[in-house]
């Protein structure tokens, strides 16, 4: 089954957010009458670190079983990128084809969100990175989640390059009104690079609703 909408969710670079702002676009899907699901492929982590795994924070933004986010061998103890982390744990590199192939809906899902890892160019399996994930899932749009801060333009730019053609929304994570170098960065792609970033992840949600085909 495929859901009604299909969302790739990439990061312009690690640590920026990416499994904060999937989890609050579900619950204000959610929150509007939609039935929503997630994936997380594959994901890597320490150990050492208390937070919760990005499967669970999808799981609980979702109502879904944490194994259904993210199959129990690809939850890879070790916070390196996928392929990396399967060869300092001794497994199998991950595979493309593995990954498109264990990435399953449930039937009448208005819209599925799946989170890849890193950035757009991070290498989430032997033979591909992050955005390659999502063009073979077949995604009907990309959210690109940037930080807001210094750097945020190059990031933004460069991950769209990398991303190339198809339906992109970017999101300025963590955006803060009050911070000076948050607003220009925001005005600076809105006027120089013809983006119109969201900010919020209502924002994003309310932009995803204009791109749900209608149910047939």
């Amino acid at each position: 089954m495929r859901p009604r909408l299909l969302v790739g969710v990439a990061g312009t670079a690690t640590e920026v957010g990416k499994t904060w702002m999937s989890a609050a676009v579900a619950r204000s899907l959610r929150g509007g009458g939609l039935v929503v699901g997630a994936r997380k492929p594959v994901q890597s982590y320490d150990p050492a670190d208390a937070a919760p795994l990005d499967a669970q924070v999808l799981a609980e933004a979702t109502g879904a079983d944490v194994l259904e986010i993210c199959p129990r061998h690809r939850t890879l103890a070790i916070p390196m990128a996928p392929p990396m982390a399967a060869d300092a744990l001794g497994l199998p590199r991950p595979k493309l084809a593995d990954l498109v192939h264990e990435t399953r809906w449930p039937a009448e899902l208005d819209v599925g969100l799946v989170e890849s890892v890193g950035g757009v160019a991070s290498p989430v399996a032997d033979d591909g990175h992050s955005i390659d994930l999502l063009r073979r899932l077949g995604v009907d749009v990309v959210v690109v989640v940037a930080d807001a801060g210094l750097g945020t333009i190059d990031a933004v730019r460069t991950a769209l390059e990398f991303v190339g053609e198809g339906e992109v929304v970017v999101v300025l994570n963590r955006f803060d009104e009050t911070v000076d170098l948050h607003r220009r960065n925001l005005d600076w792609l809105r006027a120089q690079d013809a983006l119109d970033p969201c900010i919020t992840p209502d924002e994003v949600a309310a932009r995803l609703l204009t791109l749900l085909p209608p149910r047939s």
